[in-house]
């Protein structure tokens, strides 16, 4: 058998618009298709070949970084057709591979069904935009098309801090400046605390990952900045509730009160199988109203979710209404729906409920 050539396998990614291609010892090569997992009808791959594959294109200081730790990332470039995020590690003593595709081609904000009101508030002068939601959700998406969405609009200046960089911006009416934790500079934290220095508008915090980080983050808010962050995290009152418990309990009131100064809103969001190809996203979203900076601070974090279902007017939703609506319109299967619910037991009675011919009245109604 000969080697698998590394360029075959990522020509048929791009060529199938797979999101992510898995190479791993003892089974064929594996595409990830609209979400599903699909092996290719090529030879089983043994050590040599995993191992070949992985000094193809791994840079020197990553393939000493997989020797010493076990792991490494960074990016990759396909010629012009397509960029990489590459995640090399050690699994069974063999070398595993997982390449998640970054499209070329930036997608805006309307094309990824973004709630319109988010254009408003990446505008706003300064407080915390967070978008949320599980690995593989599309959130690095959202926020690089809400990143293209200023730079065609505004002359800011944009700081990105990533790790590692995915999606590429040019300089149009705004400055990009992108900076690659482990490259660029050591650290988010570190990062941020730079980037106030530098003059900057916008700062896009890649990951929200310690409580360094989020303190760093929250007073680079406060100060006038427009900051961007995401978390993985499933809902927006869940959101809150994680920063916050990042901290110690003596500082969590503190916390709550520049975090309720600092928010202005949270987009949660979830990618699931579209019928009939694709993907389809469902969005939460939440907009900080003085009403909700008051439940922040008093630690009423819990009503939050009852808010998100009265404040349609503001541009909020919830997740499960977004679900709802998918399934309704038939973009997306029950099961596919209730797989991303955040109260899967609800969303499951309220459809049985509309197949049942009982459409809830009082949402369709509802201003």
């Amino acid at each position: 058998m000969g080697t698998i050539l590394i360029d075959k396998l990522l020509s048929a990614q791009v060529k199938q618009g797979a999101s992510d291609l898995h190479l791993t010892v003892g089974q064929p090569p594996v595409l990830r298709l609209n979400g599903r997992m699909q092996k290719l009808k090529t030879k089983v791959m043994d050590a040599s070949d995993t191992m070949g594959l992985m000094k193809s294109i791994t840079p020197d200081r990553c393939q000493q970084e997989f020797q010493e730790t076990g792991s490494t990332d960074f990016g990759f470039a396909f010629g012009t057709e397509a960029r990489f995020r590459v995640s090399v590690f050690r699994q069974r003593g063999n070398v595993a591979i997982v390449l998640r595709q970054i499209p070329i081609k930036m997608m805006s904000m309307d094309d990824l069904s973004v709630p319109p009101i988010f254009k408003d508030l990446i505008l706003r002068p300064r407080g915390l935009i967070l978008v949320t939601g599980p690995t593989g959700s599309g959130k690095t998406t959202s926020l690089a098309a809400m990143v293209d969405h200023l730079n065609d609009t505004v002359d800011h200046h944009i700081i990105t801090i990533e790790d590692p960089i995915e999606f590429f911006h040019n300089h149009k009416k705004s400055t990009v400046n992108q900076r690659e934790v482990g490259t660029d500079v050591t650290s988010f934290a570190e990062a941020i605390r730079r980037a106030l220095r530098q003059d900057p508008d916008v700062i896009l915090v890649g990951e929200l990952r310690d409580l360094e980080t989020i303190e760093a983050a929250i007073t680079a808010a406060e100060t006038g900045h427009v900051v961007f962050g995401t978390l993985h995290t499933s809902s927006a009152a869940g959101t809150i509730n994680r920063i916050i418990d990042v901290f110690p309990t003596n500082q969590q009131d503190q916390i709550r009160t520049q975090l309720a100064a600092s928010i202005i809103g949270i987009l949660a969001q979830q990618l699931l199988p579209r019928i009939g190809g694709g993907r389809v996203a469902a969005f939460e979203t939440l907009i900080v109203t003085p009403g909700i900076a008051n439940l922040i601070r008093e630690n009423k974090i819990f009503r939050i979710t009852s808010s998100i279902q009265t404040g349609s007017k503001y541009g909020m939703k919830l997740l499960d209404d977004h679900l709802y609506e998918h399934w309704k319109n038939e973009l997306a299967t029950k099961e596919d729906v209730l797989s991303k619910a955040n109260s899967p037991d609800d969303l499951a009675k309220r459809i049985a409920a509309a197949e049942r011919g009982v459409f809830d009245e009082e949402l369709e109604t509802e201003e």
